[in-house]
């Protein structure tokens, strides 16, 4: 301190000025603007920690909002509505997030302009989407995401009847996009759109099913969404689907198309098509399935991937593990549907410890299934025990209880209170935890 204080003043002035860059962050600047030039004439020089904001209004774009600007962990460059919902973003094109962007977050806005013109592009990082609504116009996306680490959050995907998802995930050849995490969004009302390529969320492709995501999907709320039979469609490996809720999309699935080694858990299926699985190791547990065409469909395998066929294929299923999921009232609860002329059907299955009450028959399998394990199944009051092997159930009643959340859950514990594999919950833990979310719980409005 003397030092200091002998020192000129210019000197010490320096030498505190070099103290403050050393140790502290730097100062974050707020901005105001009321057009989109001036958005984006800030958004170009800006630096980590500032928050730019839009001012209410409906804006009109000709070209892409741009930004390829970082921010850095814990002080993101904030681009914002001035009030959730306020700021509707119509016209050609939306936000462009290109390399090198990173820590950036886009921050409560309407799109209604055209679809496809919305995307976290290859090279970026720790992109954020939240609090914003997506009803744009037209065939294509909502929105694209490339990059890795992107968060989308607590949004609106609303009203879309054209081919194109609602999110599309994609990667750089052949990885896909990884550290992916969606949750408690809204998604709602996407009509039939007649085609293949309307799937809600696409995680991946054909060409990118063999690399490992580790992306989450969970908390979301999925309410007629009937775009196609894939309201879902996973294609990479290595990532969680748990505690969503899918409701009243009669014909639309999860699918596990492509890719392996996923795991869900934790969900809610009523009026739905149910989950359909192809790939090898999957983990499904805990889910609850109750007046559904079909619970679970394990795929009939038309080829084998790790023999060398197109990854485009129907994979055959192979090491799949379904256990401790509670299915009431479907049509049909577990079944493998027939598949001409190639039909290899699945291999080392377990189905083990799963509630079957009501509905229709409990298994109906057509196709090969080599090295089955069917253990400890419950049914009770189904349409009878059909292709599950009678070594593999008893027939009493599992004294199922609907909560006030309206959950049927057993009076007795029967479900197993250790992890069924390292680093996942029990699945009494999970049945515990299990959700019906609503409106209440997601989008825009639910944020805390």
């Amino acid at each position: 301190m003397k030092f200091i204080l002998s020192m000129t003043l210019p000197a010490r002035a320096s030498l505190l000025a070099l103290s403050l860059a050393a140790f502290s962050p730097a100062f974050a600047a707020s901005h105001v603007v009321d057009s989109l030039a001036s958005l984006q004439t800030r958004i170009q020089s800006a630096a980590p920690g500032d928050t730019i904001t839009l001012k209410n209004g409906t804006y009109t774009t000709t070209a892409p909002i741009a930004v390829n600007v970082a921010g850095a962990a814990g002080r993101p460059i904030t681009l914002a509505a001035e009030t959730t919902g306020g700021v509707e973003i119509d016209g050609t094109h939306g936000f462009q997030i290109a390399a090198p962007a990173a820590h950036v977050v886009i921050d409560g806005f309407t799109f209604t302009h055209q679809s496809g013109r919305i995307r976290i592009g290859a090279g970026t990082s720790h992109v954020r989407f939240t609090r914003n609504t997506f009803r744009c116009r037209g065939a294509g996306p909502y929105l694209s995401i490339t990059g890795d680490h992107a968060q989308i959050d607590y949004n609106e995907f609303r009203d879309k009847a054209t081919l194109g998802n609602m999110i599309d995930v994609n990667g750089t050849a052949p990885q896909v996009a990884r550290g992916l995490w969606i949750h408690h969004n809204y998604f709602h009302d996407f009509t039939n759109a007649r085609g293949n390529g309307a799937e809600t969320i696409r995680f991946g492709l054909s060409g990118l099913s063999m690399s490992m995501g580790g992306g989450i999907v969970e908390h979301n709320l999925f309410v007629r969404c009937n775009g196609e039979n894939e309201l879902i469609s996973n294609k990479s490996g290595g990532n969680t689907y748990r505690y969503n809720t899918l409701i009243d999309s009669p014909g639309a699935q999860l699918t596990l198309r492509h890719g392996n080694a996923c795991v869900v858990y934790g969900n809610y299926f009523k009026h739905t098509d149910g989950l359909r699985i192809f790939g090898d190791r999957h983990q499904v547990f805990g889910n609850y399935f109750e007046g559904n065409t079909q619970g679970i469909n394990l795929g009939n395998g038309g080829a084998e991937v790790a023999d060398g066929a197109p990854l485009t294929s129907h994979d055959r299923p192979d090491g799949c593990v379904i256990h401790f999921n509670t299915l009431v009232d479907n049509r049909v609860h577990y079944a493998m549907n027939r598949r001409t002329p190639t039909a290899l059907g699945a291999t080392n299955t377990t189905f083990a410890h799963n509630i079957l009450q009501g509905g229709g028959a409990a298994a109906k399998i057509d196709g090969p299934y080599v090295g089955a394990q069917w253990s400890g199944n419950v049914l009770w009051k189904t349409g009878g025990s059909g292709d599950l092997p009678a070594a593999g159930f008893s027939e009493n009643d599992p004294s199922l209880v609907r909560g006030a959340d309206g959950v049927l859950r057993p009076t007795r514990s029967d479900a197993e209170s250790r992890p069924v594999a390292k680093g996942l919950p029990s699945p009494r833990e999970v049945s515990g935890n299990i959700r019906i979310l609503t409106e209440k719980d997601v989008g825009p409005k639910a944020r805390p």
